[in-house]
């Protein structure tokens, strides 16, 4: 149904761009689905350091868009940030393979910056394929998102079940061979979104620097030297503290700047307050997704420990319980599509905030559902493999209100002169978002190091601080439903 869409009501080169999000999504989610089993019980790391290094890596891989989407609105143009970022992805994935502690996290550097050059560019060139005004954009980004999620799901079915069984480096390779095939789809489909603006080199990336190197040449030497920083930053996670804030804050004043410029010739102040409720739904933004990341380590800790994986007598690896969530994505994803393009032709398609809100609401209803598996309890201290399902579904029906919808709110609220700056910014609340949830999933950790919790006490400790989760979210949510009319007037007519 999705790819029927494209054909018959979008932009071509929205096929293209979908394919290749969806492979590199195969790569990142490839990665990320096995990581912490892999620091667990490869490198036999403990469960709060574990999670503490899950964290940081992805909180860097969010952050790492401020500066790719930056590099390419002044010097690279968006299609040549996307190939290089590409090709970083895929060296990372092979250096991993190395087997060591050093590798892995050589590897997760490069993955790192190549995830800031390909994931914030690429969303961008999807918002360049639309018009102003186009109410097929918010129905275009949930198509791209759908791309998102068949990579993930081929991730969390294929690379999971592949690490788990016969080797986590087998599925690392895998999730490396999974980038060259974006990459590949990407180039070789590049005519279908050549007509997209800023795609080469800027006028400031083409000036000479020696000989024939210009500042674009130079981007790409640079950004070499931030792997080994990367490295750095991973070990040592507790700098983010102060480098994740410090970006927020600059973030900040640059937004606001520039909102404030374009506000210059007229004597309503649009953009200064488009660039106010931007910051707003970054901040909630950053509470959504700190909760929903505990799927990458609390919860597949949870779902290794205390959930009853078995099927029809085959135990399910715990890694694959990830799967639910793309699975219901591609499942749904269609259906919210056009939904919100048929509410909107009714006017009755929700205002954002009250899309944030309700996803947020199905979010936490979704932890609160450990509660319930709690009364299914067996011998072994199991809660039943369904607990998870229903937690995935509503995490997963949460996300549809809100991530897409995110997406595109972002490129109608920027001004054009920064859309990849804008974009960027938007990945830096994922940063902040997924380094915090690594802290919420320290919480957990009962296991290795020198604590070691009975399966008993390591249900309660999971299911108390679910359910502390859940009801802070369901206040968030109330919270927002009350601001409600405020943030629609700070956004000046976007829906």
């Amino acid at each position: 149904m999705a790819l029927t869409s494209i054909k018959q009501g979008h932009p071509e080169g929205l096929m293209t761009l979908f394919f290749s999000e969806m492979w590199e999504r195969v790569c990142y989610y490839g990665m990320r689905v096995l990581l912490t089993l892999y620091l667990v019980k490869s490198l036999m790391k403990g469960d709060a350091d574990a999670a503490l290094i899950y964290g940081a890596y992805t909180g860097l891989v969010y952050a790492a868009p401020i500066l790719g989407g930056r590099m390419a609105d002044k010097y690279l143009g968006y299609r040549n940030a996307v190939l290089f970022g590409a090709v970083l992805m895929a060296l990372g994935e092979f250096l991993i393979l190395g087997g060591s502690e050093e590798f892995l996290m050589i590897g997760m550097g490069a993955l790192i910056v190549g995830n800031g050059y390909f994931k914030a560019n690429i969303s961008t060139i999807v918002g360049k394929l639309y018009e102003d005004g186009d109410p097929r954009r918010d129905s275009g980004f949930t198509i791209f998102y759908i791309g998102i999620n068949i990579g993930a799901l081929l991730a969390t079915t294929v690379i999971a079940y592949v690490g788990e069984t016969y080797g986590f480096r087998y599925g690392f390779g895998l999730a490396g061979f999974g980038m060259l095939l974006g990459l590949f789809v990407f180039w070789s489909g590049r005519h279908h979104y050549a007509a997209s603006q800023g795609l080469s080199f800027t006028e400031e990336g083409k000036k000479k620097i020696f000989g024939s190197l210009n500042k674009a040449h130079l981007v790409y030497i640079l950004s070499f030297v931030l792997i080994p920083l990367c490295y750095f930053l991973i070990l040592q996670n507790s700098w983010l503290d102060y480098i994740l804030l410090g970006l927020f804050i600059f973030v900040s004043y640059t937004l606001l700047k520039a909102g404030a410029e374009a506000d210059k010739e007229g004597n309503v102040k649009i953009w200064r307050d488009r660039m106010i409720a931007l910051l707003i739904f970054m901040l909630i933004n950053i509470t959504f997704w700190a909760c929903f990341e505990q799927a990458g380590t609390s919860l597949t800790l949870f779902a290794d420990r205390n959930v009853d994986r078995s099927i029809f007598g085959w135990e399910m690896p715990a890694s694959m319980t990830q799967f639910f969530n793309p699975f219901f994505i591609i499942l749904f994803g269609s259906i919210f599509s056009v939904m919100w393009v048929k509410l909107a032709a009714i006017g009755k398609n929700p205002s954002i905030p009250f899309k944030f809100a309700f996803g947020i609401l199905q979010l936490a209803l979704g932890f609160l559902v450990t509660n319930i598996g709690l009364q299914f309890v067996n011998e072994a201290y199991q809660v039943p493999l369904l607990t998870l399902v229903v937690l995935y579904l509503l995490h997963t029906t949460g996300e549809l209100f809100l991530s897409p919808i995110g997406l595109s709110m972002v490129t109608k609220l920027s001004p054009k002169s920064m859309a990849g700056t804008a974009m960027g910014a938007w990945f830096l609340s994922f940063a902040i978002a997924n380094y915090v949830g690594g802290k919420i999933a320290a919480l957990t950790g009962g296991h290795g190091g020198e604590v070691a919790l009975t399966s008993a006490e390591g249900l309660a400790k999971y299911t108390s601080i679910f359910s502390t989760i859940g009801f802070v979210l369901i206040g968030i949510s109330i919270l927002i439903m009350l601001f409600n009319k405020p943030l629609k007037k700070l956004m000046h007519g976007v829906i």
